[in-house]
């Protein structure tokens, strides 16, 4: 797939400068539907907690590593149970575009609040457990490929839930320079559910954030443009109260399984229309791409890459930038 240097520049025109910074715009459960708060404005009736910027989290021991920058709790925990389906929905710049990142995991984690109400709960004192982490389709195209698509993120709750209040933190990792030290960037989002139901689960393992991360770890100190490398998961194992289907590996190759909504060939064309657009812009990757929207699972090891796919992701990885 060819295109102009007229075409790539108008393409990038598309997307605003600050378009690769966002938040959680939406999130629907079980088809009812919330809206998220925007950052720097007066908060509304949400379960999802504010942040104070769209700028990414920088650094594994900073304090906005628990939900967000400088994260206010919502005004609303709201109804779920186990196995219930969330959609979660992001948007970039002043949420009139859609994400633009296309490299990096998206990792669910669940904490107990203690209560009924999220509202008044502290996230730095939560003890966190890892219900689904997702990486790479069988062609190396990332979840985060469907997210700046505009499409939402699928999760399924782990099914055997203890009923009481959670804190839902929904993350992605965006690795397209975390090649450098400082490079990766976090954005972590926080919603407040108040679940039912009669389940009995206990989690483990537990982590914290900050702490579950370091700025060194395999996963997050990483060249993931090298062929043949294999993407090790921050954030140790998944728990004992894993998400339905989610995979309980936790590495992934650049043609590791990815999300199991997507199909081989629309995965396999959005690889190519995204490398061949980033080697002009990051931002024309964005208005290029064509990925099936992500599910649970992404970490089953599959065929390596195709000598072309490795020389795309090597264009991509001189140009990527946030």
């Amino acid at each position: 797939m060819k295109f102009s240097v007229a075409a790539l520049s108008a393409l990038a025109a598309l997307v605003p400068h600050v378009a690769g910074h966002g938040f959680v715009t939406k999130v629907l459960i079980d088809g009812k539907e919330y809206d998220g708060n925007k950052p720097e404005s007066s908060a509304i009736d949400s379960p999802v907690r504010m942040i104070s910027t769209i700028d990414p989290v920088k650094g594994a021991d900073n304090p906005s590593m628990t939900c967000g920058q400088d994260a206010q709790a919502a005004k609303l925990t709201v109804p779920a149970n186990p196995g219930s389906n969330l959609q979660i929905t992001w948007m970039s710049g002043s949420g009139d575009t859609t994400w633009v990142h296309n490299t990096g995991p998206i990792m669910n984690y669940m904490a107990s609040c203690g209560s009924d109400d999220c509202s008044t709960f502290n996230g730095s004192d939560a003890k966190f457990f890892k219900i689904e982490q997702s990486g790479q389709d069988s062609d190396g195209v990332w979840a985060q490929a469907a997210i700046f698509q505009g499409q939402p993120f699928n999760l399924t709750l782990p099914k055997n839930l203890s009923p009481g209040g959670y804190i839902l933190r929904h993350e992605i990792i965006a690795l397209q320079n975390a090649q450098s030290a400082g490079g990766v960037e976090f954005y972590p989002s926080c919603i407040q559910l108040l679940v039912g139901g009669s389940g009995s689960g206990v989690p483990s393992p537990t982590v914290s954030f900050p702490g579950a991360y370091s700025d060194t770890d395999a996963g997050i100190l990483v060249n993931v443009y090298n062929p043949g490398q294999v993407y090790q998961f921050p954030g140790g194992p998944l728990s004992n109260l894993a998400s339905p289907g989610a995979d309980s590996s936790d590495s992934t190759s650049p043609a590791a399984s990815g999300s199991s909504g997507s199909s081989s060939s629309a995965a396999s064309a959005a690889t190519s229309s995204v490398a061949v657009a980033a080697a002009s812009s990051p931002a024309a990757s964005a208005a290029t791409s064509s990925v099936a929207a992500p599910s649970a699972s992404a970490t089953k090891t599959c065929k390596a890459k195709t000598g072309s796919q490795k020389r795309m992701f090597k264009r991509h990885a001189r140009v990527a930038s946030h």
